[in-house]
């Protein structure tokens, strides 16, 4: 029975999200509509909690400081409101919901990022190791026939 709300859950979701947790910086487009117009506007901070992870409907806990008052947004992932989530930063946490941070200056929560792009050079990296021998010789014989190929066109 179980196993059939995960797969009716997986089926509703619409549109395809990074892997959120706690912990994550980053950036919600959200849009805004006002006086007929319709705008996008990004809000940038940290996902304090993430609730029904599994659900058709998961609801994540942003909080920002925006002159010194902090602000939180509610929102669910797979709203029509929200046009896109974008993954700035990753830090190391050791706790799923992170409210112990309201009471907190950003200097004294001493969290430990993970910039995205060096996550981003990690993975191609791994990627690299795990290509197989026979493709990357014909890689190799292809680059050499295009090198070929300018230096001939470069002579004429």
């Amino acid at each position: 029975m179980q196993q059939k709300i995960i797969e009716l859950n997986k089926s509703l979701k619409t549109k395809k999200m990074p892997e959120l947790q706690s912990g994550d910086v980053v950036k919600v487009y959200r849009k805004i509509k006002e006086a007929g117009k319709e705008r996008i506007q990004v809000f940038e901070g940290i996902i304090i909690a993430v609730k029904g992870k599994q659900s058709s409907s998961p609801l994540i806990t942003v909080r920002k400081v925006s002159q010194g008052i902090g602000v939180e947004l509610i929102l669910p992932i797979y709203s029509p409101n929200i046009d896109k989530i974008e993954l700035v930063k990753q830090a190391k946490v050791r706790r799923a919901k992170l409210y112990y941070l309201r009471g907190l200056t950003a200097k004294k929560s001493r969290m430990k990022y993970k910039e995205l792009s060096a996550f981003i050079q990690e993975e191609t990296e791994k990627a690299k190791e795990e290509i197989v021998d026979a493709p990357k010789e014909k890689t190799e014989e292809k680059v050499a026939e295009i090198i070929s190929e300018e230096t001939e066109g470069a002579k004429k």
